[in-house]
């Protein structure tokens, strides 16, 4: 059961002037459009990005138990904003390596076994506290640069702008292998990571974790038990642009949902996890979200670059998505053959998300 099933998602293929999106230049000035006029309705301005961003290393270390993985203790600093530490491991061999990003040092969801097999795999670990830049609850109180006073972003924005600023960093370090920078985050950190990687091209790719509502999850379409978006802004509301919650109980008139979202990551890689018994995050709506941006990728001869895992179980971020992750990265990031078959349907039967998809798919 859903609410209002047959609802129309907005169709990122055609503009604000009601005229088709045909080609990839024509993708870019609807991207732009997107990211200008209806991006900050949810979400509020990006702070901007500072002049210069520095990487000082505090700290190194060899963490012997990681099979002798290098460890550097950071601090990533910034001409007009804050600071903040970042841990990097850096597995054997001379590099340069591909790197996940996390946010979510606040939470520890990278345990020893992620750490261990994300080393094995060849990858690099960076993490950061992503509550060092904006407190959680609370809004971005850590010196963040203004775009206007009052600053009109919320913290989803202020993480991001945190996510921007890692990639800064590990761009200026010679190990890390520029092609190769991916970042992910669970939860209210997915949410973030989805927002960080739909607007920074330097990003390879981006995966979020049941991210729900504001992150993977369709504002329009929600199953039973989802998170709505009164639920949503009720209880983080400083996560959000403060004229978000004047679209509750009208969600079909706000002119963006997370199909755009996921659209502006095209044609870069993007895959969403979810779990299917985590109905607060709306697993349904995240996979109709990836329905409907999939003709981007189509159009940008992106297709095999979006993709979306589903596993039993509940709300957590535990290993078996860290290995989805890290089997989509082998592929996108080193050319790896993908292994298994394509993810099956989770909701057999379930409708098409509006008309417009549906012809489009015919």
């Amino acid at each position: 059961m859903v609410l209002n099933p047959l609802c129309e998602l907005p169709d990122p293929l055609r503009n604000l002037a009601g005229e088709a999106i045909i080609d990839a230049a024509s993708w870019s000035h609807r991207r732009q459009e997107i990211a200008d006029r209806l991006l900050p309705l949810v979400y509020g301005p990006l702070p901007p990005a500072p002049r210069q961003t520095q990487c000082l290393l505090l700290h190194a270390a060899v963490v012997r138990s990681l099979s002798g993985a290098r460890l550097r203790s950071c601090r990533v600093a910034t001409d007009d904003g804050p600071s903040f530490l970042l841990r990097l491991l850096i597995p054997e061999g001379p590099g340069p390596f591909p790197v996940l990003v996390s946010g979510d040092a606040c939470w520890h969801y990278a345990n020893d076994a992620v750490l261990a097999a994300v080393l094995a795999r060849g990858y690099g670990f960076a993490e950061f506290n992503r509550v060092e830049v904006a407190a959680d609850p609370g809004g971005p109180t850590q010196g963040l640069p203004m775009t206007e006073a009052p600053a009109q972003f919320g913290t989803l924005a202020a993480w991001a702008w945190a996510y921007h600023r890692v990639v800064d960093a590990l761009l200026t370090l010679d190990w890390i292998d520029p092609a190769g920078i991916a970042i992910v985050g669970h939860s209210r950190g997915g949410k973030a990571a989805l927002l960080a990687g739909a607007t920074d091209t330097r990003v390879t790719l981006t995966s979020a974790n049941n991210s729900g509502a504001g992150g993977a999850g369709s504002f329009r379409w929600l199953a039973t038990g989802a998170e709505s978006l009164a639920d949503l802004v009720g209880a983080y509301g400083h996560w959000f642009a403060p004229g978000l919650r004047d679209f509750i109980g009208r969600e079909s008139a706000l002119p963006f949902d997370q199909n755009l979202l996921k659209a502006m990551v095209a044609p870069r890689a993007l895959l969403t996890t979810e779990a299917l018994g985590d109905t607060w995050a709306n697993p349904q709506g995240s996979w109709q979200s990836h329905r409907a941006a999939q003709c981007v990728f189509d159009l940008l001869g992106a297709n095999d670059k979006l993709a979306i895992r589903f596993r039993e179980g509940g709300h957590a971020h535990i290993l078996a998505d860290w290995l989805s992750l890290l089997d989509f990265a082998d592929v996108q990031l080193r050319g790896a053959c993908a292994a298994g078959p394509a993810q099956a349907d989770p909701f057999p039967g379930l409708p098409l998300p509006g008309r417009w998809i549906q012809g489009r798919q015919a």
